[in-house]
């Protein structure tokens, strides 16, 4: 349970005993260890004000502060307030009614919300600290050279958050594959992007390890699977080179976006890093993989025909394994189609209702080929 205390206008020497005074007449028979502090209505504050803070702090230590505008957020930032404690930013609501829907990923949709700004609203609700993390590597990534937008904003969206990109006449690839752009050309683009991803060295100490989550899906696997399979598919995966680059995490064509003459991607949410089979794998599943759950979850999640989904992955593998023969290339492509319906088969297994005659489908597709292709293969990476 907390307290709501508001601070109103100019908070100066020449009122400070004021506020005081009525701050602790409306605290005083508080008992709780949190306060939040709206500053909805503040427009300036004093460091005779901040002292009245910190007084409140030292009394209820979960104190917290929201609803700031831009100067007095300045403020608490120059004086080192918000490293002290949690100090939120008074957001610009926006609607995205009526919008287009551009792009979408695990946490979050991408709206077109005028011709030159995009943005990206998260489906949690309490993903402030996650859109500030997205913001920070996207800088980070783009500083490594790697092609990614920036968010200059956050807006509140309903009851959501929102991160907002200038994007000028901005299409994404998917758009382009149904405005008749060649697919030959947009898969090669990509391509460049994705090896480009993959020899970045990571830098930043807080990236989570995608092996690590692999082997988070293997180990749910062994549940259902027959036990030298499982136990197979656990030690492959805890054996898949450790690497120190980068993965997008989340590569398709709606978060690649192509403004003027180049090409950017939009989403950064998931980037981690590890050995590039294990981005491949994700990839796999998104325009492919997914058919085992519904036929046509691709081309509903894409935007493009079934067809073209198919087609842009194959393509894919082509290019990025283009120095491979026919036969290197199908026996890396079957291990990035193990680790694909390893991540589908514990995605089944943990988020759906296993008694939805669909999702049993699923699993006993994906249980199926992890079966008949696991003893086929030693190692999988390439």
């Amino acid at each position: 349970m907390s307290k709501k205390v508001i601070l109103y206008r100019h908070i100066d020497s020449s009122n400070v005993n004021l506020v005081e005074e009525r701050l602790g007449k409306e605290l005083i028979d508080y008992e709780g260890k949190e306060v939040i502090i709206d500053c909805n209505e503040l427009e300036y504050i004093s460091s005779a004000g901040l002292r009245i803070i910190l007084k409140i702090r030292k009394k209820f230590p979960e104190t917290k502060i929201i609803n700031c505008n831009q100067a007095v957020y300045e403020i608490f930032e120059m004086t080192g307030f918000t490293e002290m404690m949690k100090i939120e930013k008074k957001y610009k609501t926006i609607s995205v009614d009526n919008c287009e829907v551009i792009g979408e990923g695990a946490n979050g949709i991408v709206y077109r919300i005028d011709p030159e700004t995009i943005v990206k609203v998260y489906k949690n609700f309490n993903s402030i600290n996650d859109i500030v993390k997205e913001r920070e590597r996207s800088k980070e990534a783009f500083v490594l050279g790697i092609p990614t937008a920036i968010s200059y904003d956050i807006v509140k969206v309903g009851n959501k958050y929102g991160s907002v990109f200038e994007m000028l006449d901005a299409k994404s690839f998917a758009e382009l594959l149904k405005g008749g752009e060649s697919i030959n050309k947009l898969v090669k683009q990509s391509v460049i992007m994705l090896k480009q991803i993959h020899n970045t060295e990571n830098i930043h100490n807080d990236l989570p390890s995608k092996k690590a989550e692999a082997v988070s899906w293997a180990k749910e696997c062994t549940k259902i699977l027959p036990e030298k399979i499982g136990n197979k598919l656990l030690k492959m995966i805890k054996e898949i080179p450790d690497r120190n680059t980068i993965i997008y995490g989340d590569f398709h064509v709606k978060n690649i976006m192509h403004l003027e003459n180049e090409n950017l991607l939009i989403d950064m949410e998931t980037v981690s890093y590890g050995h590039p089979i294990l981005e491949l794998a994700c990839s796999y599943s998104i325009y492919e993989g997914f058919e085992c759950l519904d036929s046509k979850n691709p081309e509903s999640f894409l935007g493009i025909p079934q067809d073209l989904c198919r087609k842009f992955i194959k393509m894919t593998f082509d290019y990025y394994f283009d120095e491979l023969d026919d036969k290197e290339k199908e026996k890396i492509i079957n291990k990035i189609k193990i680790i694909s319906y390893t991540r589908l088969l514990r995605r089944q297994l943990t988020h759906f209702d296993k008694k939805d005659d669909k999702i049993q489908k699923s699993i006993d597709y994906c249980k199926k080929y992890l079966i008949e292709n696991v003893p086929v293969v030693d190692n999988l990476y390439f």
